[in-house]
């Protein structure tokens, strides 16, 4: 299969070095579930008892990203991981339509309201990250505190890219180039794996490629197609965020440009923690599983009252 050089670069800027995860296997360990939304199936999977932290996922990927902070969390808190829609074990739609933002917004709600929780800790990385900021924003009553990895707050990401150097518009072309509707042809199953899991063990790189085997990927390219125009437009307004926010950034990373951090803290009504890794990238909480896991563990036990 041929694909272009910059496909291929894109494929080569993402397949960073993970951290190995000296954990239980959370992957056996967990408990599944599948709420319908509106039609839609999303799977999700849970682990441990307490207060309820919802992770979500983003591109490519599934909820196993989550392995090293579950296993962390999940002594003091019932941690929750979806597969959004066209990944995994999640449901397929067909059409760019069934991947708008409001829709993925749903989706989140439909997993919350399974739970039986009134409101949840966030936290969303990469597509995931732009699904909990803009649900944090939208829907405050549900979401007690915040946690992103690796995607800055709507504004400054749209700022980047209103204001892009020649570098930053190459290392975001890869959206425009997603347009294409016969894109997905250029993925499969053992090449996504080996973007995300490609320094990882055999057995995860197995695990990631029977789930990418089970995924859409056209579906997964319609997230970067259901929202092109809004990108385009550049002129989106968001309320501010109501609740904490922890915030992790690897400096590396080259899909998501570190100066859209700037001013988040204008974004923001309530207290702030921003964490930058200078020598990790995209993947963060792979790449800096200790760091990013036992950071959010002390700062989700300090808000809670749990703090030793």
């Amino acid at each position: 299969m041929r694909i272009s050089c910059t496909a291929l670069g894109f494929v080569l800027a993402l397949s960073l070095p993970l951290a190995a995860a000296d954990t239980t296997d959370v992957f056996k360990a967990v408990d599944h579930h599948v709420v319908d939304s509106d039609g839609v199936d999303i799977h999700y999977v849970t682990l441990g008892e307490g207060p309820t932290v919802l992770f979500v996922h983003g591109f490519p990927d599934f909820w196993y990203t989550w392995r090293n902070q579950m296993a962390a969390l999940s002594g003091s808190f019932k941690t929750v991981a979806m597969d959004t829609r066209a990944n995994n074990k999640s449901g397929k739609p067909k059409g760019v339509e069934n991947y708008s933002m409001d829709l993925l917004l749903a989706d989140v709600e439909a997993v919350i309201d399974d739970l039986g929780d009134d409101d949840v800790t966030l936290v969303g990385h990469d597509w995931g990250g732009a699904i909990a900021w803009r649900f944090a924003m939208f829907h405050p009553d549900r979401v007690n505190k915040l946690v992103i990895c690796n995607l800055t707050h709507p504004t400054g990401y749209m700022t980047v890219r209103q204001n892009a150097t020649p570098e930053q518009k190459a290392a975001t072309n890869y959206i425009t180039e997603f347009q294409d509707p016969e894109y997905g042809k250029r993925f499969n199953p053992q090449m996504l794996a080996m973007m995300v899991a490609g320094r990882e063990s055999d057995e995860v790189k197995q695990r990631y490629e029977a789930a990418f085997t089970l995924s859409y990927i056209d579906g997964m390219l319609n997230y970067y197609r259901a929202a092109f125009g809004r990108l385009e437009a550049g002129n989106e307004e968001v309320p501010p965020i109501e609740m904490p926010v922890l915030q992790f950034h690897g400096l590396k990373d080259t899909a998501v440009d570190k100066d859209g951090l700037r001013d988040t803290w204008n974004w923001i009504n309530k207290d702030y923690t921003l964490v930058t890794l200078p020598d990790h990238g995209h993947w963060i909480q792979g790449e800096a599983a200790d760091m990013v896991s036992t950071t959010m563990k002390w700062w989700l036990e300090a808000r809670s009252g749990n703090a030793d």
